[in-house]
């Protein structure tokens, strides 16, 4: 397998979490409607430990794994910037070796073009805390 073989094999996989299940619906919808995903699955109730301002938490969650193509990386960043309703939203990407089938599926899904017309996910408000 030649370098560029191995590239066009290559997907990026990103992780977040967010406070619902219903959060997390919306916001894979609307990653998928705006071709910035080609699939996000949504594992539910996981329970995320961490400090945040100096208070140990313990919240359950609903992660989403989100399946793209490192060209929009960029472009998936500046949306959950925008729409996830954390103040600080984990973002964390890992490039993958896929089939490679499946990898051509990935890219055909986030490069085709975006359908016309409102998209149907509704995206939650940002809320303040984490």
């Amino acid at each position: 397998m030649t370098v560029g073989e191995q590239q066009e094999h290559r997907i990026l996989v990103v992780t977040t979490t967010v406070g619902s299940e219903a959060t997390a619906t919306a916001l894979a919808r609307a990653m998928v409607e705006q071709r910035l995903a080609a699939c996000v699955q949504i594992d539910r109730e996981v329970t995320s430990l961490y400090r945040w301002k100096g208070d140990l938490c313990e919240d359950l969650e609903a992660r989403l794994v989100i399946k793209t193509t490192p060209e929009r990386e960029a472009a998936l960043r500046a949306f959950l910037a925008e729409h996830h309703p954390y103040e600080l939203p984990q973002f964390v990407a890992m490039t993958a070796a896929a089939s490679a089938d499946y990898a051509q599926w990935v890219r055909g899904e986030v490069s085709a073009t975006v359908p016309a017309g409102p998209a149907t996910g509704q995206i939650p408000p940002a809320r303040a805390s984490s």
